[in-house]
Order: C-alpha cells, then sequence, then structure tokens
C-alpha cells in the first residue's frame, strides 16, 4: 500500500472508503487494522491536498453596477 501523490481525488476518495468499509467489518487482525488506519490516514491527505487545491482556484465573478461581470476575485477573498 504505498502513498501516490498524483492520485486522482475520486481514486483517493474510492480507496479510501474501502478502507473504511475493511476497518468497520472488524474482520482485520490488529496488525492489519493499523497498516489499514495509516494507509487512511495517508489517503485523507491526499483529499484533502486535492480540496484544498481546488479550492484555490476557484474564483468569485466580481458584478459591477449593471449587473455584468467586471472580473473575478479569489473565492475566499473579502
Amino acid at each position: 500500500m504505498t502513498e501516490n501523490p498524483e492520485q486522482s481525488f475520486e481514486a483517493a476518495l474510492k480507496a479510501l472508503e474501502d478502507v473504511v468499509h475493511k476497518l468497520e467489518s472488524g474482520d482485520a487482525p490488529l496488525d492489519e487494522s493499523i497498516a489499514l488506519y495509516e494507509r487512511g490516514q495517508q489517503l485523507r491527505g491526499i483529499c484533502q491536498a486535492r480540496l484544498d487545491a481546488a479550492q484555490a482556484r476557484i474564483e468569485a465573478i466580481i458584478l459591477g453596477p449593471d449587473g455584468s461581470p467586471q472580473g473575478t476575485r479569489p473565492f475566499d477573498a473579502d
């Protein structure tokens, strides 16, 4: 179970869901459960990084007084 930092959000999320399902089943021995938990943490990090990158790319459209688009600003700017 090696980490692939270039893994897509969707692939990482699916893998994370698989890990959670295996952990919730309670069928894995302790050592395997620990390894699954560690893998889940890696996958969570990949998903969070992808979400952070997506949010940074989102821009809000600034409308002028007449309602026409005047430009853009970063998503989280006030």
